[in-house]
């Protein structure tokens, strides 16, 4: 498999002071997945031009290390008929280029940072082709989970005082942010959200309710009186796993049970990681507001509405809202599978050590259900209300769920497995048994967002436990 590279990949791989931490993880699983890593002509042709020579020399020696492409594709006549109307800069002229490569299948995938191109990707239809780097580490640890050596644990909650301050994780808060250290210690009795591996952080959150009376004067426009949840701290390290989903849903669980009227969070949005953040953040509902001004310098101010409401075109953006005039399904899933996909539904008769949290599926909000019913009907908006089989004791409606969309047009296996891979708890081997199965009837695709999980302790049937043990 040939994996093109962006320029602000290379850029940041190849500095001498570390730019992207992520990088680290995405060259590692590029080895490991055996992906041979190709740059093109044009980030030569770049590099050349945006740095000074004695640099440039260097990164020209670093870029041998890369299988460099030849010949260049001639431009594609859809890609041409797409992309020129977008090409403004030279820069965008070059993204069309490397997306040509992809589009005429010159290399199998391309790796960028730059939202842009992945806009021009999608008008070209080849948007699973083209990946950030997390969506990358998460493709390669869907296809490849016998890679996988490590595990994430699940999120934990800690105080601050408990916390290794020294974690080299906090570094880039320590640039960003005058007196870091001392703020973070003057915390010591507060509590964080946390993943660690192998004793290294991983993701951090804090969060933080205001009350109607909170001094804002610091940001333009200044905030109205409204009880919010500031997102104090947030930064998840790239990994393939989907913690930015996983933390989204406990900033969304905190807002609902403090009864918040909006949800905020300031960022300076410089670094890749903090752009990528603010990507995730625009996402599910939040808009830029304007600026915080303080000592470390502006930062930019996101917010996100939290007053019920249900926008059927977008259901990401007023979630975990859902509406009462739309459909409801009953979805029966088997035990096998159930606490696989809906983690937060776990029954107390499981083990959670069972469930740990190292896969992608497990930590996100949107996910997918494969489906053979012959009721096709499902429309955004719509309520999946899941049924847990498995008998008397067991059988259970544990999860609410809110149909994103249904993909009934499905090319062939591969792109079966393509749709399913990133939200699906199947490994590729899995999917292809569940799309041969049974040939008369291919299953179609219901992608979902996982909103809320009953309590589990009283079953349909009957409540097993005294209630001293509930």
């Amino acid at each position: 498999m040939k994996a093109l590279l962006d320029t602000n990949i290379i850029i940041h791989r190849e500095a001498n002071r570390v730019v992207n931490r992520d990088i680290g993880a995405l060259f590692k699983w590029l080895d490991k997945g055996k992906y041979t890593k190709c740059v093109h002509p044009i980030t030569v042709t770049e590099i050349d031009k945006n740095i000074n020579k004695a640099v440039a020399d260097t990164f020209k020696v670093k870029l041998d290390s890369y299988e460099k492409i030849k010949t260049i594709a001639p431009l594609n006549y859809d890609v041409g008929t797409i992309c020129k109307p977008l090409d403004i800069t030279n820069n965008d002229k070059n993204d069309t280029i490397l997306l040509n490569e992809v589009f005429c299948d010159r290399v199998d995938l391309l790796i960028t940072e730059d939202k842009n191109i992945h806009k021009k990707a999608e008008l070209l239809g080849i948007g699973d082709r083209v990946f950030t780097i997390d969506s990358f580490l998460e493709k390669v640890i869907s296809e490849h989970p016998e890679l996988v050596n490590y595990k994430v644990l699940s999120v934990t909650k800690k105080y601050f005082g408990d916390v290794n301050l020294q974690d080299n994780f906090f570094d880039s808060f320590r640039e960003d942010y005058v007196g870091f250290d001392k703020w973070f210690n003057r915390k010591s009795d507060e509590i964080a959200y946390i993943t660690y591996n192998k004793e290294k952080i991983l993701s951090f959150l804090y969060l933080k309710i205001e009350d109607r009376g909170e001094n804002y004067s610091d940001i333009e426009p200044i905030f109205s009186k409204k009880r919010r949840l500031k997102i104090g701290s947030f930064k998840v390290v790239s990994n393939g796993v989907r913690l930015g989903e996983r933390f989204l849903k406990i900033i969304f669980d905190n807002a609902f049970i403090n009864k918040v009227d909006e949800i905020y969070v300031t960022i300076f949005g410089q670094r890749n990681d903090e752009k990528r953040l603010i990507a995730l953040l625009e996402k599910w509902g939040f808009i830029f507001h304007g600026k915080k001004h303080s000592s470390s310098g502006d930062e930019l101010v996101y917010v996100r509405k939290f007053a019920p409401a249900y926008n059927p075109a977008n259901p990401k953006s007023t979630y975990p809202f859902i509406s009462g005039k739309t459909n409801i399904f009953l979805v029966p899933i088997y035990p096998a599978y159930h606490t696989e996909l809906l983690p937060d539904s776990i029954l107390k008769t499981e083990s959670k050590e069972d469930f740990v949290e190292n896969e992608p599926h497990r930590n996100a909000i949107s996910k997918v259900y494969i489906s053979r019913s012959l009721e096709k009907g499902l429309n955004t908006g719509d309520i999946i209300i899941f049924y847990r089989t498995g008998g008397y004791y067991e059988s259970v409606i544990t999860t609410i769920g809110m149909v994103e969309n249904i993909i009934t047009n499905i090319k062939d296996e591969n792109d079966f497995i393509n749709k399913c891979r990133k939200r699906s708890i199947f490994t590729d081997a899995k999917l292809r048994e569940h799309w041969n199965y049974k040939k008369t009837m291919r299953p179609f695709i219901v992608n979902f967002l996982y909103v809320y999980s009953f309590p589990t302790c009283c079953l349909i049937n009957k409540c097993y436990r005294k209630k001293s043990e509930c």
